[in-house]
């Protein structure tokens, strides 16, 4: 089987996609990957490198969360369709709503990562107000999502708030997001630290939570500082002791830094699935999480 794969580098995406065309490929399937949202970094492709049965085009065309995305949205869908034509996939695994609505033959499956909407209900409380972009987005998805043969939501709380604010979809299924336990190491001699992964720029990660703990563990938060977009860097870095700010770290060092901490601290108010604390706990570490709906359904109590 041939499966046409899209993906984004800016988040947790990249990750999954990961997992994903790595499982297909090792099991014999070819794979046409897209990625979008800016060009990967050497280190992001680094796993691409030695896979067999896997064409791989790597655009900076925008996402459908962006802000002035509507020429680049038309632009890659066109990209698509040709490349689509050209290589002949049996099927299209889309990890951005709006290349459901693709006209094609080709069964098309839309994964449901995250949305602009429930994120700004979870982070501000509300929907977002009438703006043009926020119109043009919802419009977007539920086109994508009425031209999916079939939607995945990473949870059944992220498939939920596909149906409450968008449509339902005629045919969904569950999947929970994976990690190859072989990439961690569990039995490393651990340390008195905690480690929290998340973007400092993104006010649903709550990371300025860990600065309000009184007399706290040692705790090492990793993650950007700046908007992708915008470039725009957080007002919640600040000084605490005990509190230790690394930035953006390699995929190596995050391992070395979930084997040796204790505790893997879940801060999110907004997390429909939360790969960063299945990578910590294969790595060993306890799980301290917020009490939301979603990490309560991927962790149980």
């Amino acid at each position: 089987m041939r499966v046409l794969v899209t993906a984004d580098t800016v988040g947790g995406v990249w990750t999954y996609t990961r997992e994903l065309v790595t499982g297909l490929t090792r099991q014999g399937h070819e794979v046409v990957l897209v990625s979008l949202g800016g060009m990967p970094t050497d280190e992001q492709a680094s796993w691409i490198n030695g896979l067999p049965r896997l064409a791989f085009y790597p655009t900076a065309y925008k996402l459908e969360w962006m802000q002035d995305s509507a020429n680049d949205l038309k632009a890659s869908q066109t990209f698509l369709s040709r490349l689509i034509a050209k290589s002949r996939p049996d099927l299209l695994h889309f990890s951005q709503y709006c290349y459901g609505a693709l006209e094609c033959d080709i069964p098309k499956v839309v994964v449901a990562h995250s949305d602009v909407v429930s994120w700004q209900v979870a982070v501000h409380g509300e929907e977002p107000g009438p703006e043009p972009w926020i119109e043009q987005y919802r419009e977007v998805v539920m086109k994508g999502l009425a031209g999916a043969d079939a939607v995945v939501g990473v949870t059944s709380w992220m498939l939920r708030q596909i149906e409450t604010h968008y449509a339902g979809p005629v045919l969904k299924k569950v999947i929970y997001n994976g990690r190859n336990p072989r990439l961690f190491s569990p039995d490393s001699s651990k340390q008195h630290y905690a480690v929290s992964v998340g973007r400092l720029w993104d006010p649903a990660k709550q990371v300025n939570l860990l600065l309000e703990i009184d007399a706290p563990p040692p705790i090492r938060i990793a993650g950007g500082e700046r908007h992708p977009e915008s470039g725009a860097s957080s007002a919640a870095k600040a000084r605490k002791r005990g509190v230790e700010f690394l930035g953006v770290q390699s995929e190596e060092a995050l391992r070395e830094l979930y084997s040796r901490a204790s505790i893997y601290i879940a801060t999110s108010r907004y997390e429909p699935f939360g790969l960063a604390a299945v990578e910590a706990a294969l790595s060993g570490c306890a799980i301290l999480a917020n009490d939301i709906e979603s990490l309560r359904e991927v962790w149980g109590d």
